[in-house]
């Protein structure tokens, strides 16, 4: 660790904000950015299996197997993405596997289970049950408070951190108090780990349980609304970055004819 931290700290300034891209790219993130890939692919066709059971009336039974599966095929996504985590943390927590618009949504590595639930709500037949109508509420309400119990965990974090970062020498950052501070930082930034995992097991419950508080054809209909949901993030990078370069001008022109209307 001495010998890392002597070599960061000889680094020219800035050295490590603009490099070529992927330069330092672990393989915890070239490992998850290949297995999410191929799970898109895998996620596509449970999609269109979920399409068809349902444009051809299957019978319940026979549509369960395949919603059975789907569930289990978003299992294996979280289990990916803990394995990712104790390679490369900040890759998973940052969301640099998925497109610009998708990291937008983005908290601790992944989709808010609470929005999840205000997603999916309208592509489902009314709960005209009461004990599902009581169960979604309930889902969102536990949801919601776990999330923000993971939140301030983190900011209280990234405030630790802080705190131990400012705390250095102005002086000699070479001296063995250095080294501790490293030290003591690093431990602290092992706790993102437990934190992305922490979301992502939040994240597998929300699922598990609206497959029980819903029918199977509601749950095929969530897992239909989920896929779209992805893939209409995936389109809107898309068309961002493929943008016509006139737009652009455009754009940077109206930004500036407002700067000096204002």
């Amino acid at each position: 660790m001495e010998r890392d931290m002597q070599r960061a700290h000889s680094q020219p300034q800035g050295v490590f904000l603009g490099g070529a891209p992927g330069a330092n790219a672990s393989s915890g993130a070239a490992m998850i950015d290949a297995e999410y890939a191929r799970w898109l692919d895998d996620q596509g066709q449970r999609k269109a299996e979920l399409q068809g059971a349902l444009q051809a009336h299957l019978p319940d039974g026979d549509l369960q197997a395949i919603v059975d599966d789907t569930l289990t095929h978003h299992d294996e996504l979280f289990r990916l993405k803990a394995s990712a985590a104790k390679s490369d943390v900040f890759h998973v927590i940052t969301g640099a596997w998925t497109t610009p618009a998708e990291r937008c949504f983005l908290w601790m590595g992944g989709f808010r289970p609470s929005d999840l639930v205000k997603t999916l709500l309208p592509q489902l037949d009314p709960l005209t049950e009461q004990q599902q109508l009581v169960g979604i509420c309930n889902l969102k309400q536990s949801s919601q408070q776990a999330e923000e119990a993971l939140s301030q965990g983190l900011d209280q974090l990234h405030q630790s951190l802080a705190d131990t970062m400012a705390n250095g020498s102005l002086i000699d950052d070479t001296s063995m108090s250095f080294m501790g501070q490293m030290a003591l930082a690093l431990g602290k930034l092992s706790s993102l780990e437990v934190f992305v995992i922490q979301a992502d097991n939040l994240r597998q419950q929300t699922l598990h349980q609206m497959r029980r508080i819903l029918t199977v054809r509601q749950a095929a209909r969530c897992f239909l609304a989920i896929a779209g949901y992805q893939n209409r993030l995936r389109a809107l990078s898309s068309l961002w970055v493929s943008r016509p370069r006139e737009i652009l001008v455009a754009d940077e022109g109206d930004c500036g004819e407002m700067s000096a209307a204002a």
